[in-house]
């Protein structure tokens, strides 16, 4: 079997290949505008956590890595597609410690390069053997219909004063987590598991992808900006509810609870000024150990859930062990 770095340098060489792997593929011809922002945005590092996924739950299945790295690629790029879309709506600055590519270029440039993404993991995604295509086809369409649904839900908060915490909770399930359940159930479709074993492996990957996020929740606030990749304290900045904003305000007092909701969600306080108060009060209500706690939560029920899926104990700890890591991880 592959180590997972391994398998990274794969996918990552992959990347490198992104405009070479077929004359209708070729990325280079067509408009700069277009087609320069993805080559950008596909080469600016990151974890490549969902194919690393997708090929660990195929090689531990037994399947063949072969037939899973176009979709490995196809996960990856319809990934960054959303990516360049939510930076936008985030008007972020910087993601992976590099200029955005709507700041790059311009919001424009930046939805259509986005759009031929799309497109392109679509053609990845189903450069698969014949036997597979329905049920994949199947799978990636309601995942992406999904995470097009929590990307409605956050902006949606923007408008909302009070977001209760289970609707958050399902914001980013739909947002988040069934990416990761999809690259691992794809990894078990294409390894020719049946259907039962394909929803064990995705309802296991979303709960790994619920405390994955909730712990990116958790860095934005306290990470340090040359390891996470982005200035923390973005989502204070643009008052965005947060599992650790909303759990902040439930824990409150009343009095701190006015407070810190007047702080948050100010437009005009010095950014610096603005980021230290807030994160003065998340210390004072202890969200950090709150966050922890539901983190584990949900890696219980990810490991109730690994007990019964038919994978060797071998290769269910090397898959174990990287989905650990993703979430109990600190910068």
């Amino acid at each position: 079997m592959k180590s997972s770095k391994e398998l990274l340098d794969l996918i990552n060489y992959q990347i490198t290949q992104l405009d070479n792997l077929s004359p209708t593929m070729k990325l280079v011809k067509g408009p700069a505008n277009l087609y320069e922002p993805i080559i950008y945005a596909m080469n600016q590092g990151g974890k490549r956590i969902r194919p690393t996924l997708l090929l660990l739950t195929n090689q531990a299945y037994g399947g063949n890595l072969d037939d899973a790295m176009y979709p490995a690629m196809g996960i990856e790029l319809f990934h960054n597609f959303t990516l360049l879309h939510d930076d936008i709506m985030d008007r972020a600055v910087l993601r992976r410690g590099n200029p955005t590519v709507y700041h790059k270029w311009n919001s424009n440039i930046a939805i259509l390069s986005g759009d031929a993404m799309c497109a392109l993991a679509i053609k990845y995604i189903f450069k698969t053997k014949s036997e597979f295509m329905r049920v994949l086809t199947d799978t990636f369409i309601d995942m992406s219909i999904k995470v097009y649904e929590g990307q409605q839900y956050d902006a949606d908060f923007e408008n909302i004063d009070d977001v209760p915490i289970n609707d958050y909770l399902n914001m980013i399930y739909l947002k988040t987590a069934v990416l990761i359940g999809a690259a691992m159930k794809i990894g078990a479709i294409i390894a020719g598991k049946d259907e039962t074993e394909q929803n064990r492996i995705y309802e296991y990957g979303c709960n790994v992808g619920m405390a994955f996020q909730l712990m990116d929740d958790l860095l934005d606030v306290y990470a340090d900006e040359k390891t996470f990749g982005k200035k923390p304290g973005g989502d204070i900045l643009c008052c965005k509810k947060t599992y650790v904003y909303l759990k902040a305000l439930e824990v409150a007092d009343p009095a701190t609870r006015k407070e810190l909701k007047t702080v948050y969600c100010s437009t005009d306080m010095n950014p610096d000024e603005k980021i230290r108060k807030v994160t003065a009060a998340f210390d004072k209500l202890d969200v950090k150990a709150h966050t922890y706690n539901l983190v584990d939560d949900y890696y219980a029920k990810a490991d109730k859930l690994m007990k019964d899926i038919d994978i060797t104990s071998e290769n269910k700890k090397q898959l174990v062990e990287y989905c650990n890591k993703l979430a109990r991880r600190n910068y």
